[in-house]
């Protein structure tokens, strides 16, 4: 470490910009770990990662800065990614899906989250809603939840028609495959859980008011018609599961390890290479000797509370 006390306070300056970066990815994991004090007497919720925090951390980051470098390269090459993340309530969409977007630009990496369809949409071609989101020349477009609501809720809550499902199984082989020969690479996975953990998950949401916005009357169902959703997932899987979209389950019981193992697995269906960047030269700042910086009215700032 360098004696000179400017070098310190620059060395310091960089490591406390480092901590602030990393710390969102610690707020969201105490945010993950924040239960209520009724769920610390459950017993069955005092159970941790197989992965230490040292490793999960250390591999995360790793992951997101070849995110980065896939991202750059779908840019560069005007590459079109689509990625499906369908999977019961509850199973760690949602916490995969912010951990790929975290570094990313939000211009080139978006999240599709769909409503319910309005009245207008229930009467058009039904993959007609999904088509503007897809991706263009070097866009990624995450889909949290898809199309294959037709295949899931829509079909156990009888929203749909045994026709329309049926009529949804005949055409969305085709639909991926005109996707794919449209040059855009289309991923799907699906995160299962056991019973048992959807069912503490879901504790934890009627026991937590920052959460239980997540809880929606379809979230509630899907406890009542467990058996119901497995039947048609089976379904789903076995019809849906083509050449060129095939699915990929990814085990959700353990957070951290699936996080990791989703990205990890992301990262290898696409050939991604790093791009060559010129190198960044920050220019020098222009100082005019007769500019004057106006004083504000106090008014205008945020109350200094903390």
């Amino acid at each position: 470490m360098s004696s000179n006390p400017q070098d310190q306070k620059q060395q310091s300056w960089v490591e406390a910009e480092l901590e602030d970066s990393f710390d969102e990815e610690l707020e969201m994991e105490i945010d993950d770990e924040r239960i209520s004090r009724e769920l610390r007497q459950i017993k069955e919720l005092r159970h941790k990662s197989e992965l230490d925090r040292r490793t999960y951390f250390g591999e995360l980051l790793r992951l997101q800065a070849e995110l980065v470098k896939l991202q750059d390269w779908v840019v560069h090459t005007g590459y079109k990614l689509a990625i499906i993340f369908e999977g019961r309530d509850a199973a760690g969409k949602g916490g995969v899906i912010k951990r790929v977007t975290q570094r990313l630009n939000p211009r080139v990496c978006r999240v599709v989250a769909l409503p319910a369809p309005s009245e207008k949409e229930k009467n058009q071609w039904y993959f007609q809603r999904y088509v503007p989101y897809l991706p263009g020349a070097g866009e990624i477009a995450l889909f949290d939840r898809s199309w294959y609501n037709r295949a899931g809720v829509e079909r156990v809550m009888e929203f749909a028609t045994e026709d329309q499902v049926e009529e949804f199984f005949n055409d969305v082989p085709e639909f991926e495959r005109m996707l794919a020969r449209s040059g855009i690479k289309l991923i799907k996975y699906w995160f299962s859980i056991t019973d048992q953990e959807q069912q503490l998950r879901f504790l934890m949401r009627v026991h937590d008011p920052i959460k239980q916005w997540k809880l929606s009357p379809m979230d509630l169902q899907s406890r009542v018609r467990w058996e119901d959703y497995t039947k048609v997932k089976e379904e789903m899987l076995e019809r849906t599961n083509i050449k060129e979209a095939p699915w990929f389950i990814v085990e959700g019981n353990d957070k951290k390890r699936a996080r990791l193992n989703c990205i990890h697995h992301l990262l290898q269906q696409v050939p991604y290479e790093e791009v060559p960047h010129e190198p960044v030269v920050l220019p020098d700042r222009v100082f005019n000797p007769e500019y004057e910086r106006k004083v504000l009215p106090k008014e205008l700032y945020v109350p200094d509370v903390y």
